[in-house]
C-alpha cells in the first residue's frame, strides 16, 4: 500500500495515456485490415493493400490534396498575421488594447456551429452565394486559426525576458541584428507551435467548413459522407500517416533540444 500511495499519480497519468491512445491504435490497426463486411471496427485479416492502394477509393485523395491544400495556406497566412499581431499586443501600448484582447478570444469560445453561420451569412451578404470553395473556405480557417496564434506566441512572448535584447543592444547591435539573432530565435518554438496547432485544426475542421465549403469537399467532409456507406480502410491510413508525422516532429524537436543542451554544456 504504501508502494501504492507513492507512485499513485504516476499509475493514474498512465492510464490516461493507455485511454487516450487507444483509439489510435485502433486506427493504425485498421489500417492494415481487409474487411470481410462494411463494418470497419472489426479485423478481418492482415493486408498491406491499403496502404499500396491508397487513392483507391474514388475522389479521397483529391480531398486529401484539397485539404492539405488549403490547411498550409491557411497556417502560413494566419502563422504571419497571429505572429505580428503578438508582437503589437505584447510589446506596444495603444488604444482599445484591451478591447483587441477581448476580441481575440471571441473565435476560439464561440461554437463552431455559430462561427460557420455568421461565416456563411456574412458570405452571402458579400455576394459570395453563388461562389462558396476552396477561397472562402480559407477565409474561414484564417479568421479561426489567427486567434490560436496570437494567443500561443502571445504567451511566449509574455514569458519572454528583454534582458538579452538590452543586451545585443549594448554590444552595438542594430534593432534588425537584434530581431533575427535574439528575439526570433527565442520565439520561434511557440511560432512553431501556433503553426502546427493552425495545421492541425484547418485540416481537422469540419462544421465551420461545412457550412462555407459549397460543393467542395475537404477530407473530413469525404469521411463523413463516406461514413454513410462505409469508410474505406484506406481514411485509417491517412489518419495513420498523420499521427506517424506528428510523433517524427515531436521526437525530432526534442532529440535537437538535446543536442543543442549538450552542445551547451
Amino acid at each position: 500500500m504504501r508502494w501504492l500511495r507513492e507512485h499513485l499519480v504516476l499509475i493514474l497519468g498512465m492510464l490516461v495515456l493507455v485511454y487516450t491512445f487507444i483509439p489510435i491504435l485502433v486506427v493504425v490497426l485498421m489500417s492494415f485490415n481487409d474487411p470481410a463486411s462494411r463494418n470497419v471496427y472489426q479485423f478481418n485479416e492482415f493486408t498491406l493493400y491499403n496502404w499500396t492502394h491508397l487513392c483507391e477509393p474514388e475522389g479521397m485523395c483529391v480531398a486529401l490534396w484539397r485539404s492539405v491544400q488549403i490547411g498550409f495556406a491557411a497556417t502560413l497566412v494566419s502563422t504571419i498575421l497571429g505572429t505580428l499581431a503578438a508582437f503589437a499586443l505584447v510589446r506596444w501600448d495603444f488604444a482599445l488594447r484591451s478591447t483587441t484582447n477581448l476580441l481575440i478570444f471571441l473565435p476560439m469560445a464561440a461554437p463552431e456551429i455559430v462561427l460557420g453561420s455568421s461565416l456563411l451569412a456574412l458570405f452571402v451578404a458579400a455576394g459570395f452565394a453563388g461562389n462558396l470553395g476552396m477561397i472562402t473556405i480559407l477565409i474561414a480557417h484564417i479568421m479561426f486559426c489567427l486567434s490560436f496564434v496570437v494567443v500561443t506566441v502571445r504567451s511566449r512572448l509574455a514569458g519572454m525576458s528583454d534582458t538579452l535584447e538590452q543586451a545585443a543592444a549594448d554590444l552595438y547591435a542594430t534593432p534588425r541584428q537584434t530581431f533575427w539573432r535574439v528575439t526570433f530565435p527565442l520565439v520561434f518554438p511557440g511560432i512553431l507551435g501556433a503553426a502546427l496547432l493552425s495545421f492541425s485544426l484547418s485540416f481537422d475542421d469540419f462544421i465551420i467548413t461545412n457550412l462555407n465549403a459549397g460543393t467542395t469537399t475537404t477530407f473530413p467532409m469525404y469521411v463523413w459522407g463516406a461514413a454513410q456507406r462505409g469508410v474505406p480502410m484506406q481514411v485509417n491510413v491517412v489518419g495513420t500517416m498523420m499521427f506517424a508525422i506528428s510523433v517524427l516532429i515531436v521526437v525530432g524537436a526534442e532529440l535537437n533540444h538535446r543536442r543543442r543542451v549538450r552542445a551547451l554544456v
